[in-house]
């Protein structure tokens, strides 16, 4: 699975990484829901720092079709709720 991370990259990670980061969406859908922005900034930093220690990143000059697209680090929670699914940022 390709993943990109908005203003930094892409990287490839395993599908066996993806019950990790579907925990880590659910529960930053949660801190959104309830409009925790302390509980969310901590998420999504966790969220995005899961996927740069699990994958591995692709060359700058890469261009693969990203299956996933997440926040830059420095999102608004205003941004990311308009970027979720009903299942969050990662479908499932």
């Amino acid at each position: 699975m390709i993943v990109r991370i908005m203003g930094e990259g892409q990287w490839k990670l395993a599908d066996s990484h993806l019950a990790e980061l579907n925990a880590l969406d659910d529960e930053l859908l949660a801190e959104m829901e309830s409009g925790d922005e302390t509980g969310f900034r901590r998420t999504l930093g966790g969220l995005l720092d899961a996927v740069r220690r699990l994958g591995e990143p692709l060359a700058d000059d890469a261009l693969e079709p990203s299956e996933l697209i997440l926040p830059s680090p420095d999102a608004s929670l205003h941004e990311v709720r308009e970027m979720l699914s009903d299942d969050g940022l990662i479908p499932g």
